[in-house]
């Protein structure tokens, strides 16, 4: 179940089993004799409803993804893009320096630009 709202609905005797609902709720439902096995419906999904003689086993546990805040895709992109833009003026930055001084020297060469003094070579021991 995706997005469904029961209002003024009788369940009774019913078997839901395997349930992973995003934004689904029951309003002043009725639920009598009926199991839950297995499902991510929560407390704050049945708004004012009654539950009688009703069992919740072994219910979802973990981070469950819940659209009932408004987490919409619109909302992942846009925090997304923010990310984007926060390193873009690192990046320009870093473009310029690395046309100014070189990549070489940027990644730790020689301060000057010169290479580094050439190591004596002794001649061969007899």
């Amino acid at each position: 179940m995706k997005s469904v709202t029961f209002e003024d609905s009788l369940f009774e005797d019913c078997y839901f089993e395997d349930i992973t609902s995003s934004n689904t709720f029951f309003k002043n439902c009725t639920f009598i004799s009926t199991v839950f096995y297995n499902t991510d419906l929560f407390e704050y999904k049945f708004i004012n409803s009654r539950v009688v003689n009703s069992s919740f086993l072994h219910n979802k546990e973990g981070c469950q993804l819940d659209f009932s805040e408004d987490n919409n895709a619109y909302m992942v992109y846009f925090v997304s893009f923010l990310g984007t833009l926060a390193v873009l003026p690192g990046n320009i930055v870093s473009a310029l320096l690395m046309d100014k001084i070189g990549r070489l020297r940027m990644l730790g060469g020689h301060p000057r630009g010169q290479p580094p003094p050439a190591t004596p070579t002794h001649p061969p021991r007899p």
